[in-house]
């Protein structure tokens, strides 16, 4: 079986960042068994490197994933996330007309059932209204925004659109099941719309300011165009 070949973003002496895909793990976990491809694997032998993974993202979850090349690199870099410093912005598609602009601070619980604080700010970027009936509406509607969390819980901002009754579209189980039935049958889309398009945060090492983008899969812009959003 031929190794699936990772989108490099960024990559130094101290630092390497992927375009993860959908579906594919960060590392190793008893949760899915049925995994045989790991981010942490591909990255060290496509680099020929050994990689410190400094964050994760969900498996569902698409975009920029940051690895370090040495211990003390990812030591610094992981108190920029403890200390909030790092800035993520995520893209997703979700159910409904969303917010032009919204604060989330909705406490999560985890799956230790440890209740945490939880932050996201949301913004709306377009929305739009198409012609395909659903339950008892004739119309459906859509929005596309950008999230940008604060804290880095467990399925953050999935819960938090789920909370906010705009749950993103293809996600199990924090979504919508007629939704995701809809998408499945009509435009055959079995994936989650939920990107981490860019990460801000310092170079452990110069101290510049580092940008990371990530585009975004076919399969997003596909159902983008689809929906004209």
């Amino acid at each position: 079986m031929t190794k699936q070949t990772l989108e490099i973003l960024y990559q130094d002496d101290y630092l390497v960042a992927i375009n993860k895909p959908h579906g594919l793990l960060v590392h190793k976990t008893n949760i899915a068994t049925d995994a045989t491809e790991f981010a942490v694997q591909l990255v060290r032998d496509q680099i020929g490197k050994y990689v410190f993974p400094i964050h994760r993202l969900d498996r569902k979850t698409s975009g920029v994933l940051l690895f370090a090349l040495d211990a003390e690199t990812n030591k610094s870099v992981q108190k920029q996330f403890l200390d909030h410093t790092v800035r993520k912005r995520y893209l997703a598609i979700v159910r409904g007309y969303f917010p032009d602009s919204i604060e989330v601070d909705y406490a999560l619980t985890n799956d230790r059932n440890k209740t945490q604080e939880a932050q996201t700010h949301f913004r709306l970027l377009t929305k739009v209204e198409i012609n395909v009936p659903l339950g008892k509406h004739q119309t459906s509607r859509y929005s596309l925004i950008e999230a940008m969390p604060k804290t880095g819980r467990m399925h953050q901002i999935r819960k938090h659109c789920n909370h906010l009754r705009h749950p993103i579209i293809g996600d199990r189980p924090h979504g919508c099941s007629k939704q995701n039935r809809l998408f499945l049958q009509k435009w055959n889309l079995s994936k989650m719309l939920l990107h981490a398009a860019e990460l801000f945060l310092e170079h452990p090492i110069s101290k510049e300011k580092l940008i990371i983008e990530a585009p975004l899969s076919s399969e997003f812009l596909r159902i983008q165009n689809v929906l004209n959003l």
